[in-house]
């Protein structure tokens, strides 16, 4: 006799979806940017964020550009962002990209991360993409090292991004890529 099992699983969001979408993005980001930004410019206005993503939800700018989430039973416990890569070396045909993989922080280890990834890797397949790229901050080891351990690698292209446009607030980058498809 085997054991229960949980009842997890990824999709592609609804627009409904945006209100649980914003309230974990305002309880993770702090956990996850708190190194690169002060507090004060992280969301904490759970509805204004969720309208937000309504907007996304509803009215992406291309087909190609999809919201997935990580499920435990009905609660979302993560999300990630595709589309097609747009870094000016990028092949617009080949080259999807991930934007961000944001989990709950009381629901790492638990295999909603490695389930999202794959997730997102397959719609970038079913997509027709045969590369997928992802852009990690520099002191972000926790994720390069996921992502690293599942097969992605560095290619060599690195960015530096000023976060608020007076240069105070810059965070490195490095990406990486994985064969798909």
């Amino acid at each position: 006799m085997s054991g229960p099992t949980a009842d997890v699983s990824v999709r592609v969001a609804w627009a409904d979806d945006a209100p649980a979408i914003a309230a974990l993005q305002v309880r993770a980001w702090p956990a996850l940017y708190a190194d690169l930004l002060p507090a004060e410019v992280l969301p904490d206005d759970v509805e204004a964020v969720a309208g937000q993503w309504h907007q996304l939800l509803s009215r992406p700018a291309d087909a190609r550009a999809r919201v997935l989430v990580a499920l435990e039973r009905n609660r979302v416990v993560g999300f990630a962002l595709t589309s097609p890569a747009t870094d000016p070396d990028a092949d617009p045909v080949a080259d999807g990209e991930l934007a961000e993989v944001t989990l709950d922080p009381d629901e790492r280890g638990k295999g909603h991360g490695s389930r999202l990834l794959q997730a997102a890797v397959d719609t970038l397949a079913a997509d027709r993409f045969t590369r997928a790229v992802t852009w990690v901050n520099v002191g972000d080891d926790t994720l390069r090292t996921f992502l690293t351990d599942a097969g992605w690698a560095a290619d060599t292209a690195h960015r530096e991004l000023d976060l608020d446009g007076t240069g105070a607030t810059r965070v490195k980058q490095v990406r990486l890529h994985t064969a798909i498809g």
